[in-house]
C-alpha cells in the first residue's frame, strides 16, 4: 500500500469493531470531527449487527465524506472486502461487508484486519511516524500484530499476516498468554480489577503482571526474529498497565541474540487510544 498523502486532508469514516464494541469516527483534514461508541450484543443474527453498523455510521456520515475505512477481528478478502469468521461474532461467517455499506452509502470502502489497521494508524499519526519498517501489537480481548514494510501496509492475501497469536507457546500460544485470557483464565481475574489492585500496590498484583511481561516479551522477542523491524508499537487495552509489566518485558527482550538489532530497534507504547480508527479511516488513503 502507498501512502496517498494528497488525500489525507478529505473527509472520510474510520470504523473499528471488535466484535462486542463499535467505534465509528468521521475524520476531517486528518483529526476526528465526531466519534461514537457503542456496545453490541454480537450473539445477534448476521442482518441485526449490519443494521446496527449501519445506523452508527449513518448517524456522523454526511456529503463531504467520500470513503469508509474498516477494520475487524478477522480474516478479510482485502481485495473483494469480504469477512470471515470474525472472532466472537458467531453468526458472522461469510460477509461481503464492501458491497452491503458501498450498496448503502454509495462511496469506496475498504476493509481489513483491526490490526492491520492499530499499525497504519501508529505510521500516519502515531509514534511511528518515523519508521518505516513497523510492527504494531495490539493486546487486549485478543492479541494482533499489523506489518508495516518499507511503509507499506502487508496484509498478506486475506489480512492474515502478523498472525503471531497463533503460534504454539507453553502449553497454549501466544494470544493466551498477552491477552486478557491470560488473566481471567490462569488467575481468575478481570483485568480491570487486576489494574486497580497493581494501582494500589497490591503484591500479587504486580507479580501477576510481571509474568505477564516475561510472556509479552518472548513474543516481542519472536517478532523480532521473524521481521526485524525498525520499530514495535504496544497498544490495546492492556497497554495501560504498561508501567506494571514493561520492566519485566524488556529484561526478557534483552535475552535477544542480535545485539546490534537490540541496540537500533525501538519499543513504544501507543499514546492515543483513538488510533486504530485512524488506521481504519487511512485505508480510504491507499492508491
Amino acid at each position: 500500500m502507498i501512502f496517498n498523502q494528497e488525500k489525507l486532508f478529505k473527509n472520510v469514516i474510520g470504523v473499528i469493531f471488535g466484535g462486542k464494541y463499535l467505534h465509528v469516527a468521521r475524520l476531517e483534514n486528518g483529526v476526528i470531527a465526531e466519534i461514537k461508541h457503542r456496545e453490541i450484543n454480537n450473539r445477534e443474527p448476521e442482518e441485526v449487527i449490519l443494521s446496527e453498523i449501519i445506523s452508527s455510521i449513518r448517524q456522523i456520515h454526511n456529503d463531504s465524506v467520500v470513503g469508509i475505512g474498516v477494520g475487524m477481528p478477522s480474516l478479510v478478502d482485502v481485495k473483494e472486502g469480504i469477512v470471515f469468521n470474525p472472532t466472537n461474532i458467531p453468526s458472522w461467517n461469510k460477509v461481503y461487508l464492501k458491497d452491503i455499506l458501498e450498496e448503502r452509502f454509495n462511496i469506496q470502502v475498504f476493509i481489513n484486519n483491526d490490526a492491520n489497521c492499530f499499525a497504519l494508524g501508529e505510521k500516519y499519526f502515531g509514534v511511528a511516524k518515523d519508521f518505516n519498517n513497523i510492527a504494531g501489537i495490539t493486546i487486549g480481548t485478543g492479541m494482533g500484530v499489523g506489518i508495516i514494510i518499507d511503509g507499506r501496509l502487508y496484509s498478506g492475501r486475506n489480512a492474515g499476516a502478523g498472525e503471531f497469536c497463533s503460534i504454539p507457546y507453553k502449553d497454549y500460544d501466544y494470544e493466551y498468554y498477552c491477552s486478557v485470557k491470560y488473566f481471567e483464565e490462569k488467575y481468575g481475574i478481570k483485568d480491570d480489577v487486576l489494574f486497580n489492585r497493581a494501582k494500589k500496590r497490591d503484591k500479587i498484583a504486580l507479580a501477576i503482571y510481571e509474568m505477564f511481561g516475561v510472556d509479552l516479551g518472548n513474543a516481542v522477542k519472536t517478532i523480532m526474529y521473524a521481521l526485524d523491524p525498525d520499530a514495535i508499537v504496544i497498544g490495546g487495552r492492556l497497554s495501560e498497565a504498561y508501567r506494571y509489566f514493561q520492566e519485566s518485558m524488556f529484561k526478557t527482550v534483552n535475552t535477544f541474540i542480535y545485539k546490534s538489532t537490540l541496540k537500533n530497534i525501538q519499543i513504544l507504547k501507543s499514546t492515543n487510544p483513538d488510533i486504530s480508527i485512524y488506521g481504519a479511516a487511512a485505508l480510504c488513503f491507499e492508491k
